[in-house]
């Protein structure tokens, strides 16, 4: 640091959404100094949520994944460091070293890893044909295999396996789901929402397996042939995608003595239990709202805001971050948006048609609306936003004649 104590060098690692955007914000924010921002991909930033939609159909040319365009970077003199893994962080002595022996001092630092996908504890994850999808080199592996006619198993119907689904089913890639719940993505918007998507799979021609648990790949000469299930059931394929959900990247922040819970902990303006480190994204675990529970959140739109509050924050900048979680899923031709963050509900009021796929789930607790998730409404779930944290009484939610923007 210099005499007054001001940062001269800002270390970003992992340079995803969250890391890019912590990057730029520091800029934004007029600082001058050096800002390294360190990716273990070899690629410049880029968005992930199409890798699940239209990049992985072949709509999207690979530049329309950029965060930035590539000139943006020197530019903006972000010195993007690809291909570059930062394998340990020393906070107290402001130096980080990198896995090919380089040891760099920084004033500091950002951690914004991400995470990594969970791998069951199953045989044959290693069968020619079984696919993971996190980067854009696993999409492109993925595409040049979903060939029509072929067949695919997709393990786990969260948000990433259902969004696969669909987009191999419009390959014409035929398609078998194994779920461990009732519908997609039951356990997280509860069977009525759940239900309404499993429709819409059966329509478009997946194969739904419920309540099935799966257990193993088999295959010979080292490709895939079948998924099988914990009940003797074997599901014959010729690719898979396994999408059982992601855990944070947070190894460098354990290894170097941070507070670590679900993901690295951090307070309202993304400072760690270290004064000059930072942690934002996937990685890190947040107070809701500024001021409640620590919550981790594996969303694009997070990513992007947490992101920019970190890189404020690095440099004194910025306001403590507050914003309501938002995120959104295309599948097929229907579109589902998603707004505040809920674990368990008591009430689930409806605003509109679940049937018809077109309505406004409000998840309440105590009276209190914790969240809002709705289908093919997608500004109605904007307007709804501010009735999220109040209590507001069912009748009202349900009444479309409301506009809960006044409540």
């Amino acid at each position: 640091m210099t005499a007054g104590g001001a940062p001269r060098r800002i270390l970003v690692v992992g340079a995803g959404v969250a890391g890019g955007g912590a990057a730029l914000a520091v800029r934004d924010a007029g600082f001058d100094g050096e800002v390294v921002l360190a990716g273990a991909e070899p690629h410049l930033p880029y968005e992930r949520p199409p890798l699940s939609k239209a990049f992985l159909r072949g709509e999207l040319p690979p530049e329309r994944l950029d965060l930035r365009p590539p000139p943006t970077w020197e530019e903006r003199g972000v010195d993007v460091r690809t291909g570059s893994r930062v394998t340990g962080i020393d906070a107290a002595g402001g130096e980080a070293t990198f896995d090919d022996g380089v040891v760099l001092p920084f004033d500091r630092v950002v951690i914004a890893t991400g995470s990594r996908n969970r791998r069951p504890d199953a045989p044959g994850l290693d069968l020619d044909g079984v696919f993971d999808l996190r980067t854009v080199d696993d999409c492109r592996r993925l595409r040049a295999a979903a060939q029509p006619g072929r067949r695919a198993a997709i393990v786990g119907m969260g948000f990433v396996g259902s969004e696969v689904a669909a987009s191999l089913r419009s390959l014409g890639v035929e398609v078998t789901a194994l779920l461990t719940g009732d519908a997609p993505l039951d356990r997280v918007l509860g069977p009525d929402v759940g239900r309404a998507l499993a429709r819409v799979h059966e329509e478009h021609g997946v194969r739904l397996m419920p309540r099935t648990r799966f257990v193993a790949f088999e295959g010979a000469a080292g490709a895939l042939e079948a998924a099988r299930t914990d009940d003797g059931r074997r599901v014959e394929c010729d690719l898979a995608v396994v999408g059982v959900g992601v855990v944070p990247s947070d190894e460098l922040a354990r290894e170097a003595g941070l507070e670590v819970g679900d993901g690295v902990t951090v307070d309202a303006r993304c400072r760690t239990s270290a004064p000059n480190v930072f942690a934002a994204g996937d990685v890190a675990s947040f107070p809701l709202g500024g001021v409640g529970p620590h919550v981790r959140i594996e969303h694009f739109q997070h990513a992007v805001r947490h992101g920019r509050a970190a890189g404020q924050a690095a440099v004194d900048a910025g306001e403590p971050f507050a914003e309501v979680p938002w995120f959104w899923s295309d599948q097929y031709d229907q579109h589902v948006q998603y707004a505040g963050w809920h674990r368990t509900w008591d009430a689930f009021e409806v605003r509109g048609s679940v049937d018809d796929r077109s309505f406004l789930g409000f998840f309440c607790e105590g009276g209190v609306v914790r969240s809002v998730v709705s289908m093919n409404r997608n500004q109605e779930l904007r307007r709804a936003m501010p009735a999220i944290g109040r209590k507001v009484s069912p009748g009202v939610l349900r009444d479309e004649r409301v506009d809960l923007r006044e409540v």
